[in-house]
């Protein structure tokens, strides 16, 4: 029967059915608007309902498209493909007039809508755009990016990966990372390891065995809790390597440079403690300010008097323990009976006579400190024994102890001895020797460094006047005289001399009067024994002649005689007429 109504074409119920079963929708209107033909899909697209709008006018239905109805009325030009939105709906329309008897009597709409397919367009375009950007971001970044799947095959790199590894993407996409690592375009890979350990992993890689970088591989698990993905990020540090490398270099010259401003005014601090001009004594200055900053065994070495036991408490002043105790120890001074109490101390009860509370040692008092060793040489050899235990072990056992007494101590020994010839005669054990004679230093006597005289001169009267408030000064010739002495007593004379002078001066101005007779007839010049001794004035005129000549000879002019003589040049232009010396 479904048969026979489908082919009774002209049936007005099956034309209505057709036109319902269309998926797009159809809306037929006359010239004055009238509805004709309002299909259930444009009732759909329209949210229409079940609402018959048959006979219904299209103004008051649809009144936004009447103006477009009325174009096509007008001209009668179909609209083709038109998108419009009509009812929040979106939709492509295709408008033709219907004629009779050439003119419009009418006009078929047929829509589609097209909002689930603008949605899906909108979707992939964001779609394109997000992929679009996520590839600049994967192309842009400074490190470089190796994504392989599952299997470990690559998928794709970046540029970044290229210019490190020096590979075109070319010939590593679809490779597996094991053919890399046999080509030996890497070393090992980051992505094995992910696959076989199933976590984040980080190694240092080497790229064609001379590009160092450091390789990061995270995984990325699917739904089914495997790996689907190996992001791997690489990141170049052989510049980064060279980088260090000169800071480290630099750091070091900055150190370098620090230590030498540092050794500088630290010698310039122990010239001021130990006044010196000569060369050589500079130089040893320069060591002990060397040797005091590490911890190793000073051996003093020079006459008496020279300024051994000055350098040893210098040497302990710019040490790390100048915070500690400095323990002087005389050697000579202590009867051999006693040396081992007093170095080592005893117990309660040790020996007759022994205090019955025991004593603390000299070593044991200067504990994480400096023990000072003058005159080591008088140390007898029973002694030698136990301080040879104190160097290497840092222990002693005190008189009648039963268990040895730690002594974190820094040695500094000093002789004004030849102490190799003691170890020759046996009175001097050569294991201590070579334990001590880590850093020798010898001081040269006050005879051998005359230039001293002079600035260890005005330095003791400058303390001196310090002191007392006085303005004690030294005639220049009575410095020249100095000079010219050779001090067996050294510096200690020196000093005890211009004390002296100090003392029993009658003004302010020290001249060679003030110099006690025996060390006067040392330095004036001897006299012709055919002639009678002259007055100690004319000896002085005599020498102070024979002054000037000679500061004349090494001068180039007036000022330049008159400052190594201390004198204004008119005093010295006088002093050249008085005994008829030629001027420069």
């Amino acid at each position: 029967m479904g048969i026979e109504m489908l082919s009774t074409a002209n049936d007005p119920k099956i034309i209505s059915l057709c036109i319902d079963s269309a998926h797009n929708g159809i809306i037929v209107v006359d010239r004055n608007g009238m509805i004709l033909i309002y299909n259930k899909a444009a009732k759909r697209i329209f949210n229409d309902g079940d609402v018959d709008l048959n006979g219904r006018n299209i103004k008051e239905i649809r009144p936004e498209v009447w103006d477009d109805f009325k174009i096509l009325f007008e001209t009668g030009q179909p609209q083709i493909g038109r998108k419009i939105t009509l009812g929040g709906a979106t939709i492509i329309t295709n408008r033709a007039p219907i004629f009779s008897g050439g003119n419009v009597v009418g006009i078929i709409n047929v829509f589609q809508d097209v909002s689930e397919h603008e949605a899906i367009i909108s979707e992939l375009s964001n779609f394109q755009k997000l992929h679009k950007e996520l590839e600049v971001i994967f192309e842009s970044s400074y490190d470089g990016l190796f994504v392989s799947d599952g299997n470990a095959n690559c998928l794709r790199v970046n540029r970044s990966y290229e210019e490190i590894t020096g590979t075109r993407r070319e010939s590593l996409i679809g490779k597996n990372t094991k053919s890399l690592v046999k080509d030996k375009i890497v070393d090992n890979s980051v992505t094995l390891e992910v696959l076989k350990q199933k976590k984040q992993i980080t190694l240092l890689q080497v790229i064609k065995e001379k590009k160092e970088v450091i390789v990061t591989g995270n995984p990325v698990w699917d739904d089914n809790g495997n790996i689907s993905r190996v992001v791997v990020n690489v990141r170049d540090i052989t510049e980064l390597n060279e980088l260090k490398r000169q800071l480290e270099d630099v750091q070091k010259k900055r150190n370098f440079y620090v230590q030498t401003v540092q050794e500088y005014q630290e010698t310039e601090h122990a010239l001021k403690v130990m006044v010196t001009s000569n060369r050589e004594m500079r130089k040893i200055l320069e060591k002990a300010v060397k040797a005091a900053k590490v911890e190793v065994l000073v051996l003093l070495t020079g006459e008496s008097g020279v300024g051994k036991s000055m350098l040893a408490r210098l040497i302990h002043d710019m040490s790390q323990r100048r915070e500690e105790p400095f323990v002087k120890i005389n050697c000579g001074a202590i009867p051999h009976s006693l040396m081992e109490s007093e170095l080592f101390g005893y117990e309660k009860g040790a020996f007759t006579g022994a205090l019955s509370s025991g004593k603390m040692g000299l070593i044991e008092a200067g504990d994480r400190g400096t023990v000072f060793f003058d005159e080591i040489a008088e140390l007898p050899l029973e002694m030698q024994v136990k301080l040879l235990e104190v160097i290497e072990e840092k222990r002693f056992k005190p008189i009648g102890a039963t268990q040895n007494t730690t002594a974190d101590v820094r040695i500094i020994a000093a002789t004004n001895r030849n102490i190799i010839e003691q170890v020759k005669k046996g009175l001097f054990r050569e294991d201590l020797y070579y334990r001590l004679n880590v850093v020798p230093l010898e001081i040269p006597p006050l005879r051998k460094r005359r230039e001293d005289i002079p600035v260890l001169s005005e330095n003791i009267i400058e303390k001196f006047n310090s002191k007392t408030g006085g303005k004690k000064r030294f005639h220049p010739i009575l410095i020249e005289l100095l000079r010219q002495y050779d001090f067996p007593g050294n510096v200690r004379e020196l000093i005890n001399l211009i004390e002296r002078m100090t003392v029993f001066s009658e003004g302010d101005i020290l001249i060679p009067d003030d110099l006690p007779s025996e060390i006067r007839i040392n330095t004036e010049p001897d006299p012709d024994t055919d002639k009678k001794t002259p007055p100690l004035k004319q000896a002085l005129a005599n020498y102070e002649c024979k002054l000037l000549q000679k500061v004349l000879k090494k001068s180039t002019s007036i000022q330049q005689a008159a400052d190594l003589l201390e004198i204004h040049p008119t005093t010295l232009s006088r002093k050249l007429c008085k005994f008829n010396l030629p001027t420069l």
